[in-house]
């Protein structure tokens, strides 16, 4: 059956799903479950990948809506760290989808209740066997060159991008065999094997379209467009002043009429976490993401009569935080390490002392907020120090006289004060069994380089995001084949372990949702168990805007909205 979309989008259009033996559990969500076997298409469905919200929001907000939208105005955003590069489908670090998905549209987005609008697609049709996928352009899009987008770049940037370059369409689209283009307007994707997480992949970053005829017979990876992006999205790009600003200006010819409502977007590059609260109380910034301030400024800004604080906006981006151990190193290849490590952390005080509250101990790799995924019921590493330093002895490693078992480094993720805090957290705790941890700050290119390219490192701290569904967010950290030397967030840790492999390979082709869930249920088991990934807690995430700005939460996620219905309304 076919789904179709004229210039707003509809409400409803998905795959349709089987009844879900889990539903109870969840009634108060709508939802569906997908057709054994099938892909078909109908309205009124839900996405299968369910996130249930919790009140974290400190402000309320105001509703979504276009009723008396108003052309007009800047908005300027506070944005760190610094992106490396604006080149989203190499690197899909979250600050440079924040930017490159204002620039670039996908065949659909996902609205706040996590259903697919069309976009550049405006209708689509999956046969019932699930193996081919038909999407009918907009007619009359254009590059921000002013050449025409057609089919041509999709099978371009299919062929060349998704199956060869992108992170995770790389892998979520491996059974992806042939691409048809009998017209213009038409895309025509051929499947092997029918996999229920591709409906979660089709948006501006998870399968980035390219313009054919400025990438073909090029390095993709180094093409100068890189840096200087060309695409069919609501705002151009203008100016990227390196440690000051990224401008994006308005489409004038933009497809969908009327839209973008702002003239201009600035992402302003703050590094100080104070500078970004003072620009968002002061008004010289009205919008920022993913937690932009500390806590003690988020419920400070809170109460201010011109600033919104709220979860909302966060539904598709369930996210944790781990520590990542380098398996070939001699002394954390020995998994008691990596059982001490887990036991030494009090995870509980760890959220409340240094995230405010805005984050929770996690079980395993899952959120608990998926539920049609998540199970509690993984092996735990409960706070234990006296178990911690019993593991250690075990594993060869007494404690010396001068008090330390071994010298450690390890580098946190350089995303802010926040992540430097819980690198100063895991050092104290480790020190406390005998540990003697180097806490080490570098910049993000040469974080990223040191541990995805040369796997230069013993130990990290990291996070990621779960995605819509466990194989598109989880599954690169955990299946062997998903390493690749070079790419961000892809198993540094050298894992290898053929019973997670075949649990993961199972779950990639499964279209029966309880055993697909039973498969995920398996995968955080073993997770757990292995601990490739010392996972340390969920996060809350929190924005902060300006409360005449409208529309910010119409969205899965904040970072991967294109802002074209966003606007400003009177002061």
């Amino acid at each position: 059956m076919t789904f179709k979309s004229k210039q707003q989008p509809p409400s409803t259009s998905t795959l349709l799903f089987r009844d879900d033996p889990l539903g109870a559990a969840v009634a108060d969500l709508k939802r569906r479950k997908l057709l054994k076997g099938a892909g078909a298409l109908l309205a009124g469905a839900a996405t299968p990948f369910m996130f249930t919200g919790e009140a974290w929001a400190t402000t309320e907000t105001t509703p979504i809506t276009l009723n008396g939208a108003k052309r007009g105005g800047t908005l300027t955003a506070v944005i760190h760290p610094e992106p490396p590069t604006l080149a989203f489908f190499v690197n899909s670090a979250t600050m440079i989808g924040a930017v490159a998905s204002k620039i670039f549209d996908g065949l659909i987005e996902y609205g706040p209740d996590l259903k697919p609008r069309a976009q550049l697609a405006e209708s689509w049709n999956v046969s019932p066997d699930g193996l081919t996928w038909t999407f009918k352009l907009r007619q009359n899009v254009l590059w921000h060159d002013g050449q025409p987008f057609t089919s041509a770049d999709v099978k371009f940037s299919a062929e060349e991008v998704w199956l060869k370059i992108s992170p995770a369409s790389r892998r979520v689209l491996q059974y992806l065999t042939k691409i048809d283009t009998p017209d213009a307007h038409t895309v025509v994707l051929h499947l092997s094997k029918s996999t229920p997480a591709t409906f979660g992949i089709l948006d501006s970053l998870g399968t980035p379209i390219l313009p054919k005829h400025l990438y073909e017979n090029t390095d993709i990876r180094n093409n100068p467009y890189n840096n200087k992006p060309v695409g069919t999205g609501p705002f151009k790009f203008t100016e990227w002043a390196r440690g000051d600003r990224i401008v994006l200006d308005r489409n004038e010819k933009y497809w969908a009429p009327g839209q973008p409502y702002l003239d201009r977007i600035t992402w302003k590059i703050t590094p100080d976490v104070s500078g970004r609260a003072t620009a968002l109380e002061t008004g010289a910034a009205q919008y920022g993401e993913r937690n932009p301030v500390t806590f003690a400024d988020a419920d400070r800004l809170a109460k201010l009569p011109n600033l919104i604080v709220s979860r909302e906006g966060y539904n598709g981006y369930a996210a944790w935080l781990w520590l990542e151990p380098n398996l070939r190193d001699p002394i954390l290849g020995k998994l008691e390490v990596r059982q001490a490590i887990a036991h030494a952390i009090n995870r509980d005080v760890l959220v409340k002392t240094v995230w405010g509250g805005y984050a929770v101990p996690a079980t395993g790799p899952e959120s608990s907020l998926v539920k049609s995924f998540y199970t509690p019921d993984t092996q735990q590493y409960a706070y234990d120090p006296k178990r911690a330093e019993a593991l250690l002895d075990k594993a060869g490693f007494p404690k010396k006289a001068d008090g330390w078992r071994f010298k450690l480094d390890h580098d946190f993720i350089p995303y802010g004060d926040d992540y430097r805090r819980t690198g100063e957290f895991v050092r104290q705790a480790l020190r406390r069994v005998g540990i003697d941890v180097n806490l080490r700050g570098q910049d993000l290119p040469t974080w990223i380089k040191n541990v995805f390219t040369d796997y230069n490192f013993q130990l990290i701290s990291s996070w990621g995001t779960d995605g819509l569904d466990p194989q598109i967010g989880i599954e690169q950290h955990y299946w062997s084949k998903a390493a690749s030397n070079g790419t961000p967030w892809f198993n540094a840790s050298g894992y290898a372990s053929p019973e997670m492999d075949r649990v993961i390979e199972a779950a990639q082709t499964e279209t029966d949702p309880a055993k697909r869930r039973d498969l995920y249920v398996q995968l955080q088991k073993i997770a757990q168990r292995d601990l490739s990934l010392i996972n340390l807690f969920e996060f809350r995430w929190f924005g902060v805007w300006a409360k005449n700005l409208r529309n910010v939460t119409d969205t899965a996620s904040h970072s991967r909205a294109n802002f074209a219905r966003v606007w400003f309304d009177k002061a």
